[in-house]
């Protein structure tokens, strides 16, 4: 199957990293992570807009400086994340075929999902929305508990109050379903 990824300059990447078989390994190993990002930004130009880390998928929305380097960013990401967490997946029997191949330690899905975000609209529904990950899965009730996302940078910002995450701050993102 032939996929097709969009390369609009001048855009934001939303995009969405998963574990295989959604193995919750993301929390346990959130220092190798966030050094894995700190890496890959020293090779590539790109800033994080928002993050949320779950402990099976992380969600991001990206600016980077050249749209065409975005799966290099990802793939970056992924390669010094699996390099240096130590065997945390399933046993190479567990594994399949797919993976064995290609000497994966099946770390990561193969694919990410992406969506590129063309206006501020868009963009200010997708930041809720990856900020209110958290509370939809069902890891906290209120967005602030959750540790693991820049919602917290965003507050000290001004750009969202401590207690945003109310039914009614969600009803505009109650249908964007990026999973």
């Amino acid at each position: 199957m032939n996929y097709r990824r969009a390369y609009i300059q001048n855009s934001f990447v939303h995009i969405v990293i998963a574990s295989y078989n959604r193995i919750p390994v993301f929390i346990d190993n959130i220092e190798i992570l966030r050094t894995a990002f700190k890496n890959t930004m020293s090779n590539y130009k790109f800033e994080i807009i928002a993050i949320c880390v779950l402990p099976d998928h992380i969600h991001l929305i990206l600016n980077p400086e050249n749209i065409n380097e975005y799966p290099k960013i990802i793939s970056s990401v992924k390669y010094y994340f699996s390099r240096n967490v130590g065997q945390v997946c399933p046993t190479y029997t567990e594994l399949a075929l797919g993976y064995k191949n290609k000497r994966e330690k099946g770390i990561f899905q193969r694919r990410f999902y992406e969506h590129t975000i063309l206006n501020e609209d868009e963009l200010n529904r997708n930041i809720d929305y990856v900020h209110f990950n958290p509370v939809k899965h069902g890891y906290v009730k209120s967005v602030k508990d959750w540790e693991y996302s820049s919602f917290h940078k965003f507050v000290k910002n001004n750009l969202y109050d401590i207690n945003w995450g109310s039914e009614e701050n969600i009803l505009n993102i109650k249908d964007l379903n990026v999973e």
